[in-house]
């Protein structure tokens, strides 16, 4: 049974799978630091400088104590966390879409030029001897 598992491990689909695990997650990171930190503080500065995220609609009020602790924080809706989601996919896959297309492009192999064939001059030449072989 060792042995069994050894050789399933050690399988190169089993390998490819987990580089591909570990190269998602870091990809993964990179997009979602370029959508946080890079395209969601743009998003913000064309909507007027608001965080999405401070978007909600208040169900029942937070509780403060007389020392300023919160005994019960506040139930509510909050739909701009929602709505930067939104916004992050979106944005998310735009840029995957361009990875995508950008590796597809450097992947497709270049057309290979047509064979060629005689040239003109060569074919009347063709022509020219076989009717001396036939005079």
């Amino acid at each position: 049974m060792w042995k069994e598992f050894k050789n399933f491990i050690m399988t190169g689909n089993v390998i490819d799978l987990a580089v591909a695990v570990i190269l998602a997650g870091a990809v993964g990171l990179v997009v979602n630091g370029f959508v946080n930190d890079i395209m969601m503080p743009i998003v913000g500065y064309f909507a007027g400088g608001m965080d999405f995220a401070d978007m909600k609609i208040v169900l029942s009020e937070a509780i403060v104590a007389a020392d300023g602790t919160v005994e019960k924080p506040d139930s509510s809706i909050r739909y701009g966390a929602w709505i930067n989601s939104i916004i992050n996919l979106v944005i998310v896959g735009f840029v995957l879409f361009v990875i995508v297309k950008s590796y597809n492009k450097v992947r497709e192999p270049k057309p290979k030029a047509a064979p060629k064939g005689p040239t003109t001059e060569e074919l009347l030449a063709e022509i020219r001897d076989e009717l001396k072989k036939q005079n």
